[in-house]
């Protein structure tokens, strides 16, 4: 709660004696009163709201101390503490033509010192004359001494409520100004006094709204942000969010105590209880045992996504357990009565689920494959059933490369490919469409398939966001690439590619998906052949593809994918954005692996610590500057033509070093594979200390570049290390 202060316009009574202090800040407080706001908004909103007020105020020279966000589904609320009550003083310089050019001989201004001050809006009397490094100039200074808060605030606090976005917004009114859900008052006080600021139609008061059930018809009048968070709270609204969440996190560790059950926790489901309440009161539920046949994924489900409810589990054996706990709205004499009133709504859902779960195990999830025609995946991109059917080629291939010939593996992963979107026809999946593949998994365990292939059918769509849960199982990592790189590459060939922020149809989160499942997992595969055979595959479905290349198609995809893996190596590793560069920049011909890649990176990022590294890397750098600028033959290399002791010495060096690199390579070795560059060194010195590349002669000129450039494919081999930075290079 924040410390209570009030403000005044006026100085506070001065002590016998001494002179008042004047006042020379106040708070600001702004409240937007909705109607009930989606909860996934409002967070968002209060960090807009945050973000544009501190733009705002530092644009237009408004010091103030900290600034503080509140909000409800019905207010956002953001108070600003000691916010100056006038504007900071500013002067702006600007630098004109020299004296010499701006006064002829006569000491008149010419029209280069009047076209100067006719610019700057000012006077040519009022230019100055200063003295700088280059000579004596013409200044222009402007001073601006501000103006008083208030009248600031009158013209850019519309435009801070204005600037607020929501994924989706509503018209109401005449106005035509678009917000999440129809404003229905505002607040603006600055040091206890009304700012009449309007949006929306309405004009800002000092007066806002209890909670819809325990708040008073009359309102509440305010001062300060003090008194609205108290007497906000006396009708029934805690309106500081941090606040509920502890409240409710306290209630729900008291009912599980109290009746010896453990929650099941959901952290969206906890931000859900916050933001949709205004005075949360936790109160445990209970349903009948029977449902509890029901898998219960369905039941979590079914709890959470229409009710908001959750789940609870036995405490001893870890099982779902037939009760839950709802938090309400509203704080009421008779709590039973609101207990009985979620029992009764819950039951029917649950009976409903039981019903759609009895009713889609009569059909066989291979009975329903042949009507994945009826099912659009995309306009330009055909039906679920051609989708499916690139899974089922893909998949198998996917598996060969992971398992090698473990035809029992493929064999599972092809038919788990076969059913894999079969149960978006259920009425389960077509009531909680979020149990895609979940639902799959029950049933092809109902209808006798494999263990593998039910949970590989269930783990298909995982990870389900960017930081979730990866598929555990061989099944389930084989389909989940499949089906992301399908995806991938179907987009990609029909243009449908992500721009700017852009990417309706999630293919960012799929790329990370692919990346993380491949790292995380310690997947060795090569992923062009998996690229390749997805874009093939995609192709031969006969979509209308966009100009291009196959070459540049494949391009394109694996650059989609490389920042991916940039940003996993940021996340993950800490890794520097020109190491990973360096690493990703020479794609390799034949093979993709991403692991091996990581390994590289973690390798180079490692020996950059090593004092040897910058001087080598620079050494390098004049290595490869040359051969890249100057014209040659590009020659073999030959020996005989050596004049210098210190061109066999790096010849040699490199023949040597190149044998411990390769050997270190082909063994995963990337440390030592580095440390063989790093013993060049000081060969490479001797060398630009003991020769002259651009020598006279143009056949000695030309073998010492084909010798630069042995050095230059040499680091090559590891990785581009051109795009290395270094002090001085």
């Amino acid at each position: 709660m924040i410390k209570n202060q009030k403000p005044r316009d006026v100085a506070p009574p001065a002590s016998k004696g001494k002179r008042p202090s004047p006042v020379t800040t106040a708070e600001l407080m702004i409240e937007i009163g909705v109607e009930e706001l989606p909860y996934k908004f409002i967070a968002p909103a209060l960090s807009t709201l945050e973000a544009q007020a501190n733009f705002s105020f530092a644009f237009h020279r408004l010091s103030h101390g900290s600034i503080k966000t509140y909000g409800t589904p019905r207010r956002l609320l953001l108070v600003v503490e000691s916010l100056a009550i006038h504007q900071e003083a500013f002067t702006n310089e600007a630098m004109g033509p020299s004296k010499s050019v701006a006064f002829d001989q006569s000491g008149q201004p010419t029209k280069a010192a009047i076209g100067f001050a006719r610019g700057q809006g000012v006077a040519v009397e009022s230019l100055r004359m200063r003295q700088t490094p280059k000579g004596e100039y013409l200044f222009a200074v402007k001073e601006d001494a501000g103006r008083p808060t208030k009248t600031v605030l009158l013209e850019i606090l519309p435009q801070i409520v204005g600037e607020l976005s929501f994924p989706k917004a509503m018209k109401w009114n005449n106005t035509g100004v678009r917000f999440a859900r129809p404003v229905r008052w505002l607040v603006a006080l600055y040091g206890g006094a009304t700012l009449p600021i309007e949006f929306a139609g309405i004009t800002a008061g000092n007066r806002t709204e209890g909670h819809r059930v325990l708040g008073s018809a009359k309102g509440i009048v305010l001062r300060d942000c003090a008194s609205y968070l108290k007497k906000l709270e006396r009708q029934g609204v805690i309106a500081d969010p941090q606040r509920r969440r502890h409240m409710i996190e306290e209630q729900i560790a008291a009912l599980c105590k109290e009746t010896g059950f453990i929650l099941n926790v959901d952290e969206d489901l906890l931000n859900q209880a916050v933001y949709t309440t205004e005075c949360p009161n936790a109160i445990v539920g209970s349903f009948k045992e029977t449902y509890l046949d029901v898998p219960e994924e369905i039941l979590i489900t079914s709890m959470k996504e229409h009710q908001g409810f959750f789940s609870l589990r036995h405490k001893d054996s870890g099982k779902l357990a037939a009760r839950f706990i709802a938090v309400a709205n509203n704080r009421a004499k008779d709590m039973g009565l609101i207990r009985e009133g979620n029992e009764r709504v819950l039951a029917a859902r649950l009976a409903d689920a039981k019903f759609f779960f009895d009713e889609d195990r009569k059909v066989r999830l291979e009975d329903r494959v042949k009507k994945l025609t009826g099912v659009t995946f995309h306009q330009k991109l055909g039906t679920m059933a051609q989708k499916q059917e690139r899974l089922e080629q893909l998949a198998p291939m996917v598996a060969s490369l992971l398992c090698g010939e473990n035809y029992e593996i493929i064999n599972h992963c092809r038919r788990a490919a076969e059913l894999c979107k079969a149960d978006l026809l259920t009425g389960m999946v077509g009531e909680f469409p979020e149990l895609q593949g979940i639902m799959g998994g029950e049933y092809a365990k109902h209808d006798g398939e494999s263990e593998i292939v039910s949970q590989a059918i269930k783990e298909q769509y995982l990870p389900r966001s960017i930081e979730g849960e990866l598929p555990r199982t061989i099944g389930g990592q084989v389909l989940s690439l499949a089906d992301r790189l399908d995806s991938l590459a179907a987009f990609f060939h029909v243009g449908l590619v992500p721009t700017g922020s852009q990417d309706p149809f999630a293919l960012r989160r799929h790329a990370t998906a692919i990346v993380r499942i491949i790292l995380e997992g310690d997947l060795r595969l090569n992923l062009r052949e998996c690229i390749e055979q997805a874009r093939t595959i995609v192709i031969t479905d006969g979509f209308k593809g966009v100009t291009g290349s196959d070459q540049e198609g494949y391009r394109r995809i694996v650059e989609f994918i490389f920042e991916r893996v940039r940003h996993y190596g940021r996340l993950k590793h800490d890794l520097r954005d020109d190491v990973m560069e360096a690493v990703l920049k020479p794609t390799p011909d034949k093979t993709l692996d991403l692991v091996d890649l990581v390994l590289r990176m973690k390798a180079l990022e490692f020996v950059t610590t090593k004092p040897e590294f910058d001087p080598l890397i620079a050494g390098f750098k004049r290595a490869h500057r040359l051969v890249e600028k100057e014209q040659w033959d590009r020659k073999p290399v030959d020996r005989a033509r050596f004049e210098h002791p210190a061109e066999s010495a790096l010849y040699q060096a490199v023949v040597e070093e190149r044998e411990e690199m390769t050997s270190a390579m082909t063994s995963g070795k990337y440390s030592q594979a580095l440390d063989a560059l790093v013993r060049l060194k000081p060969t490479i010195d001797a060398f630009f200390a003991a020769v002259m590349v651009n020598a006279e002669d143009s056949a000695t000129r030309s073998n010492r570049l084909s010798l630069l450039q042995e050095v230059d494919d040499f680091f090559n081999s590891f990785a581009d290390f051109s795009q290395i930075v270094v002090q001085g290079g």
